[in-house]
């Protein structure tokens, strides 16, 4: 009677593992820089929403003044805060601070619907845009 074999060898295993961690190193540096860029997309909607408030406070008003007392100012989310600065009469700016995850990255709108980029961990900044990917890319 033939014993047929069973289980895998332990060279089997080590190729395995072996590819399985070059998937890994290559997988999951990609993946956590599209989760970052993701999380961006939510402070640039909150950012252009609180540009658009802003205006309509502006109107009823004639001041940006209280405009982050308002209903209209967005609201802190689990990866960013939201301060309004420079309020006055004919000036605002609104600052989303990364927070979390999110951390180090800082990005600004004003009156005149100009983006900046003042600060991000490693993907540089920019005063004309919104930094959304390594290299100092912005969106579009």
């Amino acid at each position: 009677m033939k014993h047929a074999q069973q289980g895998f060898t332990l060279m089997e295993v080590l190729v395995t593992v072996v590819i399985v961690g070059i998937l890994s190193a290559v997988a999951v540096p990609a993946y956590t820089g599209y989760v970052t860029r993701a999380r961006t997309a939510e402070a640039f909607t909150a950012l252009g929403a609180a540009q658009a408030n802003a205006e309509q406070f502006w109107n009823n008003g004639r001041s940006y003044a209280g405009f982050d007392g308002s209903s209209a100012f967005p609201a802190a989310t689990p990866n960013f805060t939201y301060a309004l600065s420079n309020a006055t009469a004919s000036t605002f700016t609104v600052t989303a601070t990364g927070r979390a995850k999110m951390t180090g990255f800082t990005y600004t709108i004003d009156q005149n619907g100009t983006r900046a980029t003042t600060a991000t961990p490693a993907w540089g900044t920019n005063t004309a845009c919104w930094v959304d990917r390594k290299g100092g890319q912005c969106s579009s």
